[in-house]
């Protein structure tokens, strides 16, 4: 009989994500992992089979508890979902800001394929909901050029919380963004 799990699954993921965030898949090695969760390769082995499983519980772990899909579903729709939506750069998950899918969209070289399509299709359900959004605030541009222009700001957005910009930097870019987009 072998000895019982001295951890949780989630305890794991909870601990690892931070580190693919801050490092990214390819510079993530197994015995960084061992390090920051303290569970050594063979826990992880059996629980995880490999380091791509790890990186998409941790991918799918974010998406459960990051709120994206949450801030665009909230009746009334419109652009105060939308802000809201825009505003989730700025919060912190696990000590970070940004968007840990963006970042390891970064890598789609690299990371596992089932993470690529984990997250386009975490993207398609997201700009549907956005889509939904523009339609009740009754944009003068089609919906899905502005849906397409939103999620680039979005992205972008992301991609400058690595450079830690000030939330007051943040919230200008954010509002000005908003007030051009809504006259179109």
């Amino acid at each position: 009989m072998g000895r019982p799990k001295q951890f949780s699954r989630e305890s794991v993921i909870e601990k690892a994500l931070p580190l693919f965030w801050t490092r990214g898949y390819t510079d993530t090695s197994i015995q960084d992992l061992e390090r920051v969760t303290g569970v050594n390769k063979s826990g992880l082995y059996s629980e995880f089979q490999d380091k791509d499983a790890i990186f998409l519980a941790c991918l799918r772990h974010y998406y459960a508890h990051r709120g994206g899909i949450v801030a665009l579903s909230r009746k009334p729709m419109g652009w105060d979902n939308i802000k809201s939506f825009l505003e989730i750069v700025q919060v912190q998950m696990c000590g970070k800001t940004g968007c840990f899918a963006v970042n390891s969209a970064r890598e789609a070289a690299v990371v596992p394929h089932r993470a690529i399509t984990e997250i386009t299709s975490h993207e398609a359900v997201l700009r549907r909901l956005l889509i939904k959004n523009l339609r009740a605030a009754r944009t003068k541009r089609p919906v899905a050029e502005v849906a397409t222009l939103v999620m680039t700001f979005f992205h972008g957005a992301c991609v400058e919380q690595n450079l830690r910009p000030s939330a007051a930097a943040s919230n200008r870019k954010i509002s000005s963004f908003l007030r051009i987009v809504r006259k179109m």
